[in-house]
């Protein structure tokens, strides 16, 4: 069948939707992708690529027909806006002159923001494809929780152009079980509602680097907690260099960071200023690919979120990538983030939001025996590859598309 899948951000970008659309061309689709000029995360467009270049390509086999779309800047309320509204906007006018093919269905990757909806509903009417709506965020829930908007007007406005999108879509996947009540409330029949998490990229695996690897002189010796990913406000930095300076005695615990994002700045100067610079290290941001060989270094894997109701709903991507690679975690979550790690017994949990928690949390990972840690670790990845597993997954979403495929021939005929 021909897919064609309708996302905000695609590679170059690094989300997970690149692997499945691999999967998908691997499963003998033919895939397209509609999708925006590159500019995530630094808010300029990537290296080669501008308002109008590039407006197609190919990856891997798979074409990919792009529309312009204001870059997002740093990140500012106003810019954010403009970036969303420009892409749902532009993919709306020009989508349909650029996918000009014939699809069985439309894929939605939504991890933000939900307009990404509206080009994919105008594809519907024009080429008579069903919608697949993959949530990654829910909205209105994430604009409050992220401190975008506490306007209620606002989020009524939003709630309504959900409402709207949710009832255009023939199946909801949702990336947590934990969605299907808030989604309900929104007027999607249970039944349309299905349970598609996140997996992780085939190269995310245990791994045992060589002596010489160059990452090793990259890092400090000594016990490495680790946190790879996006440094943004829904992360609680605040809590990890809170938990830093409480341990900030113990010279041989590291607390390395690996990624980048709109608090980056704010990070660097708040080591600095708090005097943690022995112990806090922030390597900026690598390929998705060699995040594995980091992680392979780290003697503990963190992941954190503040302590919002929207957030206990939401299993963050990296929990996956966690477990793939395995290694033990630390998870400063509630919800479903934390139940998932606590039913793999694969780390610890300390409520988010607690500094207190989150460092005794890592001073009880530090003093545990090497071999417990690592028990810890492989009954991640057995969870891993019995709730995640790439293959698995894609059969599961394979059969979706059939599904929605032959119910919208059966409604047309």
């Amino acid at each position: 069948m021909h897919v064609l899948i309708v996302t905000q951000y695609f590679w170059p970008e690094n989300f997970r939707i690149n692997d499945v659309a691999l999967g998908l061309k691997e499963k003998g689709h033919e895939v397209t992708v509609l999708t925006g000029q590159p500019n995530y995360p630094d808010g300029r467009f990537f290296p080669g690529y501008g308002f109008c270049s590039k407006m197609e390509e190919r990856y891997h086999g798979i074409r990919i027909l792009r529309v312009p779309l204001l870059p997002r800047g740093a990140g500012g309320a106003l810019r954010l806006l403009l970036n969303f509204c420009s892409f749902a906007l532009s993919a709306s006018v020009f989508g349909p002159w650029r996918c000009r093919a014939s699809y069985d269905v439309i894929l939605v990757f939504e991890p933000s923001p939900v307009t990404v909806g509206i080009p994919a509903i105008v594809l519907k009417k024009l080429r008579g494809a069903p919608i697949l709506f993959w949530v990654q965020d829910l909205w209105p829930e994430s604009l409050s929780a992220t401190g975008a908007t506490e306007s209620r007007w606002i989020l009524s406005m939003v709630e309504s152009l959900v409402r709207c999108i949710y009832r255009q879509c023939d199946r909801v996947l949702v990336q947590s079980e934990a969605f299907r009540t808030p989604i309900e409330r929104l007027g999607v029949m249970r039944e349309k509602i299905a349970y598609f998490p996140n997996s992780a990229e085939p190269f995310y695996q245990p791994l045992s680097l060589e002596r010489e690897a160059p990452e090793r002189a990259r890092l400090p010796r000594g016990f490495r907690v680790m946190f790879g990913g996006n440094i943004g406000k829904a992360q609680s930095f605040e809590t990890i260099l809170d938990a830093a300076a409480l341990l900030r005695d113990r010279q041989d615990i590291h607390w390395i960071i690996l990624g980048d994002g709109r608090m980056s700045s704010w990070v660097h100067d708040e080591v600095r200023m708090r005097g943690l610079d022995k112990t806090v290290h922030l390597l900026g941001r690598f390929p998705a690919e060699a995040m594995p060989r980091y992680f392979a270094l780290a003697d503990v894997l963190l992941v954190t979120l503040r302590k919002q109701p929207i957030f206990s709903l939401t299993i963050p991507s990296k929990v996956q990538s966690y477990l793939a690679c395995g290694k033990p975690i630390v998870a400063a979550l509630e919800g479903e983030g934390a139940r998932v790690v606590q039913e793999a017994e694969a780390g610890l949990t300390p409520a988010p939001e607690d500094a207190n928690a989150l460092a005794e949390a890592i001073l009880a990972m530090y003093q545990m025996p090497a071999d417990a840690r690592q028990a810890m670790g492989l009954r991640g990845r057995s969870y891993f590859e019995t709730h995640f597993e790439r293959e698995l997954l894609l059969e599961r979403l394979d059969r979706w598309i059939t599904e929605v495929k032959g119910a919208a021939v059966v409604c047309a005929s």
